[in-house]
């Protein structure tokens, strides 16, 4: 009788589980049957319409996609900001979380303290000195400025979360490393890497998602031609609402991506989530 109840417990959750991600779900499943939709069939109806009339889908509206100049830019764009800021935070917020966590440097405690300080700095107090700052530097309106805001605001975070992480790392695992005359850059590479690896990918994930999905700090640091998806997509609704056709497509892209990328490292992120709980 309990292990009935016990499976019938379980099949309720799963269930449950089951519709709660149908409905997570249904807007991107909408989103992309409407960019498979013309601009008529998607004035003359919602999406659902599809299950009844499914001769009205094609591709036609990717291959639009494909010769909008704007769009195609700017999803690169995309992908120049995101994939640079996001190895940048990673590697130097690796190298000194492990830095905080196991070597001994004069003020270490003080900078550290500086470090968490940052992260209750909110992001807009930066925006007016650091734009002038980077108009002196020639930097303002260009990939390489928002890819240096992206880093420099991501870093205490970064730095905070794998810190900690490495600091739980069993302490005599290091100093027989040490005791075999393996170097510091060595342990790092060789041994607190592979171990961190879970936090690590967990990093990722959350610092590409967030510059992915960036509007705020690409509206004002990318000129027209620096500017990536995200704002080319909110100027077009904005010039031209009635380009359905482009639109819905090219939002689809925007959000498929990193839905794609979660689900790849998805296992790496459950690990270092696990992790950190137990620890």
């Amino acid at each position: 009788m309990n292990a009935v109840r016990r499976g019938l417990g379980n099949g309720v959750v799963q269930a449950f589980l089951v519709v709660i991600g149908l409905v997570w779900l249904t807007p991107l499943a909408g989103l992309f049957l409407s960019s498979l939709r013309s601009a008529e069939e998607t004035a003359s109806g919602g999406w659902w319409t599809v299950f009844t009339s499914p001769g009205q889908l094609s591709f036609d509206n990717y291959s639009a996609l494909l010769g909008n100049a704007g769009i195609s830019q700017a999803f690169w764009n995309t992908v120049l900001i995101s994939v640079p800021a996001t190895l940048l935070v990673v590697v130097l917020a690796a190298l000194a979380g492990y830095a905080f966590a196991w070597l001994d440097f004069p003020g270490r405690e003080a900078l550290f303290l500086v470090v968490v300080a940052l992260l209750v700095v909110p992001v807009q107090i930066g925006l007016l000195p650091v734009a002038k700052l980077f108009g002196q530097l020639g930097l303002f309106g260009t990939i390489p400025g928002v890819v240096l805001f992206h880093v420099a605001y991501g870093l205490p975070f970064a730095v905070f979360l794998l810190r900690n992480y490495f600091a739980e790392m069993p302490k005599e695992m290091l100093e027989a490393a040490r005791m075999d005359g393996g170097s510091e850059w060595r342990i790092f590479t060789r041994l607190v890497l592979p171990v961190g690896r879970p936090a690590i990918a967990s990093l990722a994930i959350f610092q590409f998602l967030w510059v992915w999905n960036d509007m705020l700090v690409a509206l004002l640091f990318a000129d027209s031609s620096a500017q990536p998806l995200t704002v080319e997509l909110q100027s077009q609704i904005r010039q031209f609402g009635s380009n359905i056709d482009v639109l819905a497509p090219g939002a689809f892209v925007s959000l498929v991506v990193p839905v794609v990328v979660f689900f790849a490292f998805q296992r790496h992120f459950v690990q270092g989530v696990m992790a950190g709980s137990v620890k």
